[in-house]
Order: structure tokens, then sequence, then C-alpha cells
């Protein structure tokens, strides 16, 4: 028999993964501040709860996506949360990005109350969700990980076990780095193409064909040269995960030049449009600067697989 699961945070990435879970067979209970999104949900075949205790309580094992460790924190041990509905021996497993620290502190938590936790962040990106296509980093307890691996692969093509508590959070954080220093090089790369007189469709395709390639390039890019920049991530979410970096770095002791340029780039991009602005359009500053824009026809408004 398989287990169930109560499903909280249901935004662009938490949504599609819960469907996944659905859509494979699971019985999963669901929870969001936002009526639309359990909706939605419902109408896939979850149950809706009125409270993550509640539906933890139901489940007997939780799976968050939530914005914030905050927001994460608040969930598992706030008036309301997985600790007062979760049994004991009960899991919850964070597929929130989180700083390493964070991480160890909730799952401490939880812990204190007989509540095994895993950390199981993701990435490729919410197209990737939308398919059950997307990658899984685990953290926590290799037994653990065994138990609940029929439903993480049923979100997640591939998963990574990556060590104990903790250790999700650290290579989550590189790939995210990564990810934004790419972004920010791919959209520099298009404009010496552009200002150089070449057509930006047929740049694109080299670029994808040589050494210069990226998995950013390759999609991102495409939501450029479209003008819609919809990635389903935000600045503020870009500048979350690279605070965590350059902590990580000051912790670490490894110096992170690039990192902290593109940070701060990220902070202009975030003046400049707002937090809640795409992600992707902090190529829209080099747009601004040069005074033209990067489009060319034949490419997609949003990702699909």
């Amino acid at each position: 028999m398989s287990e169930s699961y109560a499903f909280i945070g249901l935004g662009h990435l938490g949504g599609n993964l819960a469907a996944s879970l659905i859509r494979n067979g699971f019985a999963v209970t669901v929870f969001d501040r936002d009526p639309a999104a359990v909706e939605r949900l419902v109408a896939l075949g979850a149950t809706a709860a009125t409270s993550p205790a509640e539906a933890a309580a139901v489940a007997g094992n939780a799976i968050t996506c939530l914005p914030s460790p905050k927001v994460s924190e608040a969930v598992l041990a706030g008036p309301g949360g997985l600790l007062e509905g979760l049994p004991t021996g009960g899991t919850w497993i964070e597929m929130s990005t989180n700083g390493r620290d964070e991480i160890v502190r909730l799952a401490a938590l939880a812990s204190a109350r007989g509540i095994e936790t895993l950390e199981c962040p993701v990435t490729g990106g919410v197209h990737l969700a939308a398919v059950g296509k997307i990658t899984a980093l685990v953290g926590g307890d290799a037994a653990l990980y065994a138990r609940h691996r029929p439903a993480i692969e049923a979100m997640c093509a591939k998963s990574f076990l990556m060590g104990p508590i903790g250790s999700a959070a650290v290579i989550k954080v590189i790939t995210n780095m990564l990810a934004f220093i790419h972004l920010v090089a791919a959209g520099e790369a298009l404009m010496l193409a552009k200002q150089g007189g070449l057509d930006l469709a047929q740049s694109y395709h080299a670029i994808v064909a040589s050494s210069g390639n990226s998995f950013v390039h390759e999609t991102e890019s495409q939501l450029v040269l479209n003008g819609s920049y919809d990635i389903g991530f935000t600045m503020d979410l870009a500048l979350k995960d690279l605070g965590f970096a350059l902590g990580m770095g000051r912790d670490f002791g490894v110096p992170l030049d690039l990192a902290s340029r593109v940070n701060a780039i990220f902070e202009q991009g975030k003046e400049a449009y707002g937090g809640a602005a795409w992600s992707t359009q902090i190529v829209k500053l080099l747009e601004d600067a040069v005074g033209t824009d990067l489009r060319a026809p034949g490419f997609p408004a949003r990702l699909e697989i």
C-alpha cells in the first residue's frame, strides 16, 4: 500500500508537483492560502484541508513547497502547523529551497516531536515539474529516502541522495547560483550577437550547438527572444537563493566573485522592475541599457515539454 501525503504550498512549482502525485495514484490532501490553487488540485482528485495540521493528520506524512524558510517554519511549527497534526513516526518532506542552517534547525524541531525529515528541493524549472521530469536533490536518512522514493519518483524523473540533512540545501543553492550566472551570461551573449548584426534565432541555435551552451540558454533564452520572460520564478526568489550562496561562500571560505556580481545585477533588476518580476527579466536591464530588445520569431511565450 502506498504512502498518503499532505501537500502544503500549491504555487507554480508545488501545484505541479502535487498534481504529479495525484496523477500517479497517491492519496493527497492539500492546503494553500489561495483557494483557487486548492480548487485546481481538488479537481484533479485531491482532498482539501482547512489547515496544515488537519492535512497532516489525515495523511500521516507531509510535503511542503514554500517560498522562504520563514514560511516553512510557520507551516511546520506555527499555530495549526504540521507538528500539530503529524503522528509520531510520520515524515516531513521539505521541497522548498533553504539554507543549510535553516533546514538543519527545522529538522531538529521536527525530530523533537518524533517526526523524521527529508529535504528534497528540486531543480530544472516549473515546466519540467509540470510533466514529472524535474530533478530532486535529497538530504536525509537512506532508509527514509527508500521509503518515500516511490512518491519522489512520481514527481521527479531523477533523484540524487546527497548525504545527511543539509547536503541537499548546499547542492540546490549551487545549482541555482550557476543558473543565475548563466542567465546573465546568456543575455550578454545574445546582445553581442544582436549588436554584431547577427540573426538572433540563428545565433540562439548556434550557441545551443556550441561549447558555450547551457541548460539556461536552451530554455530561458527562448523566453527572452519571445519577449514574455515568463519563467514562473521571480526576482525575489532569485535574490533569496543568491543570498544563500553568498552566505555559504562566507561560511566555507570560498570567494564567489561571479556570484557576488550577479547578485548586484539582480538587486538592480529588482529596483528597476520589482521583486515580483520574472527573474528572466534580468536580461531587460541590458536591453534597456543598450536601447534595443532581443526578439526573434518562432520562440514560445512559455516553456513546454
